[in-house]
């Protein structure tokens, strides 16, 4: 089984965000870069099936060259291949219709992603992926089985999960169930080592052209003070939850 495990190259959360150029352009100064979270609890999916089943697993990120590190991470974790597709990832679509070239080319049975980014938090991509390449797609998984071909999945819904069978080739967007925490994996001196040594093959971009701009950036308005209201005066307290809150 061919995995491909697509990354997102995302600022950690820990990081303070600011823009520049009349807020157009995001600042990266300063900040830290890390794979994005539900790629990697996808990505620790993978290892698994590698070490169990014996699946090849190749990760691969839309971006320039600035992503390499977080890559090189996933190879340290334990992927045998990366591909970089040299583009600068500002749409869902392009970014869509690029993964669909590499998976055409790679001719993978499995593709794993997370259900979203943490910085756009779009959550658009794998499912025009699997649009694109006419795979069956399974959301929101939090649980996965593979046999053969056949693959048994859990995803989230509404007031619990579902359970459902499909067959490869699949595109999944995964997060936290898919693996725990707990199995995340941290890379060691020998995988940091080995990863310097794997391939990192780096794409040209197919021509598309971008279905969406940003225009701009804003931050979040601060929160206001914090008014105390003694516990006994409920008028008070009825009177801002109605005319300042407004939220009765």
């Amino acid at each position: 089984m061919k995995i491909l495990v697509c990354i997102s190259h995302v600022p950690d959360t820990t990081s303070k965000i600011n823009f520049t150029e009349n807020d157009t352009k995001f600042d990266t100064n300063g900040v830290q870069f890390v794979i994005n979270p539900y790629d990697e609890f996808s990505l620790t999916r993978a290892m698994w099936f590698k070490e169990k089943q014996g699946a090849s697993v190749t990760v691969v990120n839309v971006g320039n060259a600035s992503t390499e590190p977080t890559l090189r991470k996933a190879l340290a974790i334990g992927a045998d291949a990366a591909v970089r597709v040299n583009m600068e990832a500002t749409d869902g679509l392009s970014v869509a219709k690029q993964l669909a070239e590499v998976v055409k080319n790679g001719e993978y049975d499995l593709v794993l992603a997370g259900r979203e980014s943490i910085d756009y938090n779009g959550g658009m991509v794998p499912g025009m992926l699997a649009s694109l390449l006419d795979y069956n797609f399974v959301n929101g998984c939090v649980g996965m089985e593979v046999d053969g071909t056949s693959v048994s999945l859990s995803r989230e819904i509404d007031g619990g999960n579902e359970h459902l069978r499909t067959s490869l080739p699949l595109v999944v967007a995964g997060q936290k169930g898919i693996v725990e925490e707990k199995d995340l994996r941290i890379p060691n001196m020998r995988g940091i080592m080995m990863a310097r040594k794997k391939p990192l093959n780096v794409l040209e971009p197919i021509a598309v052209e971008n279905a969406t701009s940003a225009e701009s950036f804003e931050k979040p308005v601060p929160k206001g003070a914090v008014k105390l209201v003694d516990a006994d005066n409920i008028d008070e307290l009825i009177n801002l939850l109605h005319n300042e809150a407004k939220v009765i």
